[in-house]
């Protein structure tokens, strides 16, 4: 099992950059795939980005490709959201969210695939 706790959330002006930190527990980091997704209010939760847990697959929802980067430091426990060049429709509610799977290449894309999940950071971008 683990725990997820995302930080790194705050009010900023469109075309600024924040990055977002999710540390985990549990001495099983390793073994999960990461994601982050976000939520608006009002609307579905997204998929934003994915990580596998051996590293090398990644994915990127096409709205924030190129501005966006995830990585995980499997000695700290923690994945990154990299958010740079932010937009207003970039404000949601952030959650990072773990995955076991099969395959140590597997990346999750939907909320379903995810077992896991942080309490969430809100992030607000002005224009």
């Amino acid at each position: 099992q683990v725990q997820l706790v995302e930080s790194g959330g705050g009010l900023v002006q469109a075309g600024v950059s924040l990055r977002l930190s999710c540390a985990a527990s549990g001495r099983t980091f390793g073994s999960y795939a990461m994601g982050w997704f976000r939520q608006a209010p009002g609307k579905e939760r997204e998929f934003v980005a994915g990580i596998s847990r051996s590293g090398g697959n990644i994915f990127y929802a096409d709205s924030v490709k190129g501005r966006f980067t995830i990585s995980k430091d499997n000695a700290k426990k923690t994945v990154y959201l990299q958010m740079n060049s932010l937009k207003p429709e970039d404000t949601a509610v952030y959650y990072c969210a773990a995955a076991m799977t099969f395959l140590s290449s597997q990346v999750g894309t939907s909320p379903g695939e995810y077992g896991y999940w942080g309490q969430g950071t809100q992030v607000t971008v002005s224009s």
